[in-house]
């Protein structure tokens, strides 16, 4: 069983060769507008429109809780928009992350990943505007991702 990989550096920049996926958490309400998806539409405009399309047409497709969304951004790079968090804002009903639908999200991630041959690249998903510990995550990322062979880097932000 491979390790998850911890580098500093900006997830949106994968390092290493092959085929990469950048994986990351969305909201189930179609918004787009703060935390890493901002670094994400600064490099690519194509994530954010293909997110907002398919929440609009949510009405016909699986957007949802768990849902993840392939968006490739260039020959070698691909960009899987996950919905696992409900909401934006932590309230009552307590933080936005959803950690099953976190798992059920990378489990999909996975078998895009061995179809494409990819190792999988994201910043520490779940964990900022979402709310999520690590501690809970880390083990889903684990048991989904690097059980089964796929090689994958978490990026520490510099700064």
């Amino acid at each position: 069983m491979s390790e998850i990989e911890y580098v500093r550096g900006d997830a949106t920049a994968p390092q290493g060769k092959g085929v990469k996926l950048i994986a990351h958490v969305c909201n189930d309400l179609g918004g787009w507008g703060k935390g890493f998806v901002l670094a994400i539409s600064r490099r690519w405009p194509e994530p954010e429109a293909a997110y907002r399309r398919w929440h609009r047409e949510r009405a016909g497709n699986d957007f949802g809780l768990g849902a993840v969304q392939y968006v490739q951004v260039a020959p070698y790079l691909w960009v899987a928009n996950m919905v696992g968090q409900r909401g934006t804002r932590t309230g009552s009903k307590g933080v936005p992350v959803r950690y099953e639908a976190i798992d059920a999200a990378l489990g999909s991630l996975a078998g895009k990943a061995e179809e494409l041959g990819a190792s999988v690249h994201m910043p520490r998903i779940g964990c900022g505007l979402a709310g999520g510990k690590w501690s809970r995550i880390e083990p889903l990322i684990a048991g989904r991702l690097t059980a089964r062979g796929i090689s994958v880097t978490v990026y520490d932000h510099e700064g």
